[in-house]
This record gives C-alpha cells, structure tokens and sequence, in this order.
C-alpha cells in the first residue's frame, strides 16, 4: 500500500474515532441517568471484585461441592446471546431480505458485547486473576488442540474479532459516505455463521464431556443450548428494535420484527421438545443418574431450593412458544414484549441455575450443598452486565446517527439523504 495511502486512511479512521467519542460525550438527560446508572454498577462489581481477589473465593458461595456456580451460569446464557446475532445473519445476507439487512448491524454490535462480558465473567471466577493471560491464544499456554477450554477460548475470540471488524469497518465506510468493501464483509459474516454455532456448540462440549457429570452427559445438550441461543438473544433485539423506533428516527419494519418472534417461536419449540425428550429419558429409564433431574425438578432429601426455579422456566418457556408461535398474538406488542421478558428469564434460569446446580448436586459423595449466590457475587455480576450494556449503548450512540445520515465525516455533511447501513451498501 503506498504511504500516501496509508497516511489517507489513517487520517481518516482518526477523524472516525474522534467524531464518535465526541457523540459519545453528547445526550439528554435520559442518556446521562441510565450512564450513571451503569457507572454505579461497575463501581460496586469493582470494589466487590477487589474484596474477592483479596480474601479469594471463600469469598463467594462456590465450595468443593459446587465449584462452579453464578459466574459461569451466567457465562453460558451469554454465549447464547451471542451466538443469536446468526439469527438476523442468515435471512440477511444468505436470503437477501431487505427489512433484516437494515438491522444485522445491531446484531452484531450485540455479539461483541456478550462475548465481551463473556470473557470477564470467566475472568472473574478465577481464583488466579493474574493467570489469566494463559487464556489468551498465542501468549498464554493453552494446551491446544487437546484442552476443549482451549478450542473455548479460541473460537469466542475468533467470534469477537469477526463481529468487531464487520461492525466497525461498515460504520466506518458509512461514516464517510462509501460502501463497505463488499469482498471484505461479506466472506467475514458468511463466516460468523459457523463460528456462531461453534462458540456454543464448544461451550457445550465443556459439559457434556465430563462423563463423571451425568447430569451433562448428553449428547442432545449442544443442541439444547443452540435452541435456546436463537430465543434468548433475539428476545433482547427485539426490546433494542422497539427502543430505538421509539426514541429515535430510525425506522424498522413491522415484519422484521414479525420475523424474528417467528424465528424465535421455532427455536421455543425445538427448545422444550430436547428438554421434554431428555425429561423423558431420565425419568422413564429411572436410573441411579435420576436423581439429578429429580434434586432440579422434585427436590431430593428435603432439598428444594431449586423447584420453584425449574418450574418457573418451564412455565415461561411454554408462555413464550404459546405466545409466540400465532401470528395474531405476537403481533400484539404487549404480548410480544411479554413474550421476549418470558424467553429472556426462562433461558436464563435454565442455563444458570437450571445447568450448573444440579449438574454438580449431589457431589461424588453423595453430598447435597445448597449452593446461594452471595452478595458479592451479585454485584460482581450486576457490574459485569452493566460493562456489556454500556459498551452496547455507546455503540448504539454510533451506529444509530450513521444509519440515519446524521453522523458523517466532514467531506459528506453536505449530503442529506441517508447512508444505509449495511443494507443495499455494496450491492
């Protein structure tokens, strides 16, 4: 690449970069009170954080019994929110719908945020934080090809990576009036699709490997978790859709929206049929390893902390599907938006606690340990979530005004139609 160009391009991106941290700094009153918000948050994860690695993870409630607890629960949930940005993919760029096209972007900006919470809820359930570095491919020793971890950890940043260039670089493009390099984007998304099952499908793996752990050791949980992915993350876009048409000029069609609750209808039921199927195994075969479904479904020993967690995602699960599988009620926008609360806290119950408890109670000794999240652990939590919703926000500050035509590199304020993002650019 000749210098000059170089030089071009880096003049460029810098006055991209610039533009939008000043966009960033602006906003009503609304902007700045949800951003204190989240700054509160991330605040208190901190210090609990410090408090944590000071005193170590005593600290928590995980024990030698349940080694694995909140952190990773909610590690798994948003792998699957990640995964989902394939559900906008595939109808955008394989079928080529126009009303889809016009709001992949925001499914992707999505992905990166999930993986990036992702990569701190696992940092954070490290006894070791200063060992983490051994998870980053190409530092770290990461016992690659052998470690499934490793193939974990590889492909949720193959993942970040693809989805961080795609957004970026069609922002960049549109903020500067040009279409995306079309050579560039399109093998790149074509390309998130299998990493997209690849993320869960490795993720899985990590449980159902565990031969010792009947209560994973299906071969239908890496199906279970894909399902549920194309539900939970979804039920978030379809809130962000309905957000931005309400509180900024960006347009989104009715029958994008119609289109997803179908899709996400589709996946609810392959959802509860694995769930239904494997239910059936374990409680028609009655084998000694039914005793981990019946501690998650009936309680076991007068242990029952966990039974109105099971039904209650059970119940929503079935509200969401009833809901979302006729079209005259999921066209209904209160029931719509009931339908995306039922799918996000049912998933997110049966791939937290649903997943992770009864997979580890009772222990290898017959032991049952009544796992609770501690305070510290919500807040760790709460301040992880609060990173991965402001980071999705700022981008959401981004993204919107280029989309609209609002937010463009000086050379192109004096255009005033729109620059489409990423629809019809590059076609």
């Amino acid at each position: 690449m000749p210098l000059d160009t170089s030089v071009d391009t880096i003049r460029l991106f810098s006055g991209f970069t610039r533009g939008s941290l000043r966009l960033m700094l602006r906003g009503n009153r609304a902007y700045w009170t949800w951003l204190a918000v989240l700054g509160a948050l991330i605040l208190s994860g901190i210090l609990a954080y410090v408090d944590q690695v000071r005193t170590g993870l005593a600290l928590t409630a995980m024990r030698d019994q349940v080694s694995w607890g909140f952190y990773i629960g909610n590690f798994t949930f948003l792998v699957g929110v990640a995964a989902a940005a394939v559900v906008l993919v595939i109808p955008a760029y394989i079928y080529n719908w126009k009303p889809i096209r016009e709001i992949v972007i925001y499914g992707e900006l999505l992905a990166i945020s999930a993986i990036l919470m992702c990569l701190m809820f696992v940092m954070v359930d490290i006894g070791r934080p200063d060992r983490f570095w051994h998870l980053i491919p190409g530092i770290g020793y990461l016992n690659f090809p052998r470690s499934v971890l490793a193939w974990d950890v590889l492909v949720l940043n193959i993942y970040f990576v693809v989805n961080f260039v795609v957004a970026t670089h069609i922002l960049y493009r549109a903020f500067h009036g040009r279409h995306y390099i079309k050579r560039l984007v399109v093998p790149l998304v074509l390309f998130s699709i299998p990493m997209a099952v690849g993320i869960h499908t490795v993720t899985a793996f990590l449980y159902n490997g565990l031969a010792a752990r009947p209560y994973w050791n299906s071969s239908i949980l890496a199906p279970q978790f894909l399902a549920s992915a194309f539900c939970s993350g979804p039920a978030i876009l379809l809130v962000v859709m309905q957000l931005l048409r309400r509180f900024t000029r960006f347009e989104i069609q009715d029958q994008a929206i119609w289109k997803i609750a179908e899709l996400m209808a589709y996946a609810m039921f392959l959802n509860l049929f694995l769930h239904g199927a494997e239910a059936f195994k374990e409680f028609y075969s009655s084998t000694e390893h039914l005793l981990y479904t019946r501690y998650w479904y009936l309680g076991l020993g007068g242990h029952h902390t966990l039974v109105p967690y099971a039904w209650s995602a059970v119940a929503l699960n079935i509200l969401a599907f009833a809901i979302f599988i006729v079209p005259a009620v999921r066209r209904n926008w209160i029931a719509l938006n009931i339908g995306c609360l039922a799918t996000y806290a049912g998933v997110y119950i049966e791939k937290g606690m649903g997943l992770i408890i009864p997979g580890l109670t009772p222990d290898t000794l017959g032991e049952i340990y009544e796992y609770y999240p501690t305070v510290t652990e919500l807040r760790v939590a709460a301040g992880i979530f609060a990173v991965g919703f402001l980071v999705f926000t700022l981008m959401l500050k981004v993204a919107v005004p280029i989309s609209l035509g609002e937010f463009l590199g000086r050379e192109n304020e004096h255009r005033l139609e729109t620059v489409p993002v990423p629809a019809a650019a590059g076609d």
